[in-house]
């Protein structure tokens, strides 16, 4: 199992989201670093290749040996190439080897940096054969040489990261959206196997954008959410403000329940959102709030639930 990895991660997707400043996207890695926390995820993909500029100067001047950092592989950014009218962005699918190391070598200077720690293959869903044929042998070898210290896979579905375990040694999963209170797919066959084979799992996406916590026109699983998933969301929220506790807080904790989940990542886009963060990552959770959820069935029977001496940050 990935050792080494905190317990509560910092996702650099949102401080390259339109609208995000660099001042304020600076500051709020700096928030990061200030509060303890030393897990940077990014990927090319995130405001194609912005994000990782982004991180690489908001660390610059850390000691390296002192934080932990993922990217990702799987796609590279290429605004004037053909391709890029099949996906309606900047950047193209490339699970070859040749676009692997072309990956991670782009992803090293708009980093800065001469190594990361981590390395996922980002969203392999319709690229099984080349992900497995030709990312993943490039990318074990890249951690056999010594190039990277873990690789592992990073979807928005369960059934394929538990595939990936079953078939190859990766070290860690990062399960996005799969292992939340509004959805608990992954405890079905991810889990479990994670468990079995020691692999570590970063869950991301525990507020849903934005879903659990009241934000405005939010997406579910990327798409406008469905009637259902509000009514849902809505009757949490109820027996969580009963309770007098942030349903975001709730939401937050809830992965750290299974054993097999080390780490969860947050994408906190300002310093403000990043104390938002770390104030529901630190609330108590009382065990009858947890009773209650599985009472009004709104979280299943067998789903384990995170111990009140739970220590996060």
């Amino acid at each position: 199992m990935m050792a080494g990895l905190p317990r509560l991660g910092f996702g650099a997707a949102a401080i390259a989201n339109e609208g995000v400043g660099a001042g304020q996207a600076l500051d709020c890695v700096d928030a990061a670093w200030e509060s303890g926390m030393r897990y940077f995820d990014t990927a090319p993909m995130y405001g194609s290749g912005h994000s990782e500029r982004l991180l690489g100067l908001a660390l610059r001047g850390r000691p390296r040996a002192e934080y932990v950092l993922s990217t990702k592989v799987g796609r590279l950014v290429r605004p004037s190439h053909p391709d890029t009218a099949q996906t309606g962005a900047p950047w193209i699918y490339d699970f070859s080897p040749d676009g692997v190391l072309t990956s991670v070598e782009e992803s090293l200077l708009r980093l800065g940096v001469d190594s990361v720690d981590m390395l996922y293959i980002h969203d392999p869903d319709d690229h099984w054969r080349e992900a497995l044929e030709g990312a993943w042998p490039t990318v074990a070898r890249l951690r056999e040489e010594g190039v990277v210290r873990a690789v592992g896979v990073g979807m928005v579905q369960a059934p394929m990261l538990a595939r990936f375990i079953r078939e190859t040694d990766i070290d860690l999963v990062l399960a996005a959206g799969v292992y939340t209170l509004l959805d608990t797919q992954a405890i079905d066959d991810l889990l479990p196997e994670a468990e079995r084979r020691g692999v570590a799992v970063v869950a991301a996406q525990s507020l849903h954008g934005g879903l659990i916590d009241g934000v405005t026109n939010p997406m579910f699983r990327y798409r406008p959410v469905d009637e259902q998933t509000r009514a849902k969301t809505a009757r949490i929220a109820k027996v969580c403000h009963g309770f007098e506790i942030p349903t975001a807080a709730v939401a937050l904790q809830f992965p750290y329940g299974h054993s097999a989940v080390r780490c969860v990542l947050t994408g906190p886009a300002s310093r403000g959102q990043l104390a938002e963060n770390l104030s529901w990552a630190s609330e108590p959770i009382p065990p009858a709030l947890w009773a209650r959820l599985r009472q009004e069935g709104l979280l299943p029977p067998d789903v384990p639930v995170p111990s009140p001496d739970l220590t996060i940050v």
